[in-house]
């Protein structure tokens, strides 16, 4: 059994193994994915959780604190709501974890099987019904959440995010599954997988369903038309098809603070969480931030940003989501009260 690799993964690899008809095996998938969601996903927490007594006194200058959390955790988790509880706390200032999901297993489910596009369309519409946030607001991501502030910020981003907070952040994308890294020591069965993934992934079928298929970035493909054209990553990268309003609301935002985990195993490559990834074709080069199609070209922003000095970089010494309460104050009392 192969540690973090989902069932239905496997069984993807197993129905190329025999050739089934690609229309058969969407089918197949699909049948999988509505099972799945039906069945429900087991909601844990993914931060640790914080001591809430820290309350300042409210701030004139501190905004409100919006927090978004990881695959397959949850606002409804304890984590979460203590997190959430103290950077509001920290600061003197509303805070709150914005679910797109109204239970917890919706709010976890929907972190599996509601695409990435949507659920920026309901994170952006419950900020917008939250009149706390009319003034604009910080904001605070955990993991795959930061998917969704980057999402909102670029396709919406009214009312504004002042800073965002990025904490070991898939914001560029991943290029291999969770505790499956193509190039560790289950790096012939790993990369085997991301390439079946790669095959499927760019599907309208699939990008429609899996959150996680919208960031899959495999770089063996990104120049290829399923990629540049499919691929909601590429269209928030603008990679393929161009939309200006990503740029400019990119823009709107004054400080990104990108926190990087340097033995994550989630994050594949985990440059990623600094606005890096691997060069086209290929597992094995990692390029930073700088070497980027998107910072060189300028694509949606973040040359901009980084000359404009709203760019900072962080890192934690261990492995996906390992920090501590103090990394948590510290980084808030840097760069957020600051």
């Amino acid at each position: 059994k192969m540690r973090g690799v989902p069932p239905l993964l496997i069984a993807l690899g197993l129905c190329l193994a025999v050739s089934l008809p690609l229309d058969s095996l969407e089918g197949f998938i699909l049948n999988e994915i509505l099972a799945l969601r039906a069945a429900g996903v087991q909601s844990v927490n993914t931060v640790p959780i914080v001591s809430t007594s820290t309350v300042v006194a409210p701030s004139a200058s501190a905004m409100p604190i919006v927090t978004a959390h990881g695959m397959g955790d949850s606002c409804f988790n304890s984590g979460m709501q203590s997190i959430t509880k103290a950077a509001g706390g920290r600061v003197g200032a509303y805070s709150v974890c914005i679910p797109t999901g109204d239970t917890r297993s919706a709010d976890t489910s929907d972190g599996f099987f509601e695409n990435m596009d949507k659920s920026v369309d309901v994170f952006a519409a419950k900020i917008k019904n939250d009149t706390n946030l009319a003034g604009g607001f910080d904001a605070i991501g955990f993991s795959q959440g930061n998917s969704l502030i980057r999402g909102y910020i670029q396709k919406y981003n009214d009312p504004p995010v002042r800073y965002f907070l990025s904490v070991h952040g898939t914001v560029v994308g991943v290029a291999g599954f969770p505790n499956c890294n193509p190039a560790g020591i289950l790096g012939p069965v790993c990369d085997v997988l991301a390439k079946v993934l790669g095959d499927l992934a760019y599907s309208s079928m699939v990008q429609d369903h899996l959150f996680q298929a919208d960031y899959f970035r495999d770089p063996m493909r990104v120049t290829e038309s399923a990629y540049l054209e499919g691929s909601q990553l590429a269209q928030w990268n603008n990679e393929g098809k161009v939309t200006p309003s990503y740029k400019e609301n990119f823009g709107k935002t004054q400080k990104f603070i990108m926190v990087k985990a340097l033995k994550d195993s989630m994050v594949y490559p985990n440059e990623g969480e600094h606005w890096g990834c691997f060069a086209d074709g290929q597992f094995k080069n990692v390029l930073t931030m700088k070497d980027t199609r998107w910072y060189k070209e300028d694509l949606f922003g973040l040359k901009t940003a980084d000359e404009a000095g709203k760019i900072f970089f962080e890192t934690t010494p261990g492995n996906h989501l390992q920090f501590t309460e103090q990394d948590l104050f510290g980084w808030i009392d840097k760069y957020i009260k600051a």
